[in-house]
């Protein structure tokens, strides 16, 4: 089992910048992939921000070139800092991972419990 913890949140004015940290725990053998979504009130389905692994990341349209994701493997933690933001970013973010716990087992999806970003003046 992976769990994963999401933080920096809030409450932030358009144009302003935050950072959400994902920290993870738990038996994960190989790491897949690792990314953010978010999702918006009223909608049932979580839209990809951003995701990569050891060769690629891949920015949705809407976060390429204000959003960027980072880690740091020694505190087993994923970033997605957030520039320029703007009352459409408005939504919960969840933190996810496609890992194999094991050598022997298939590869799992995770999610976080989310963080609520809110855009407004």
């Amino acid at each position: 089992q992976v769990q994963l913890v999401e933080s920096g949140g809030g409450l932030v004015q358009p144009g302003g910048c935050l950072r959400l940290s994902c920290a993870a725990a738990g038996r994960m053998f190989n790491i897949h992939t690792r990314g953010w979504y978010r999702q918006t009130s009223g909608r049932s389905h979580r839209d990809l921000v951003a995701k990569f692994n050891d060769s690629r990341t891949d920015y949705a349209d809407s976060a390429r070139g204000r959003f960027t994701v980072s880690r740091d493997d020694a505190r087993k933690t994923v970033y997605l800092q957030m520039h320029s933001l703007q009352p459409e970013d408005t939504a919960t973010y969840y933190c996810r991972y496609e890992v194999q716990p094991t050598s022997l087992s298939a590869i799992y999806g995770y999610w976080g419990q989310g963080t609520q970003v809110t855009v407004s003046s």
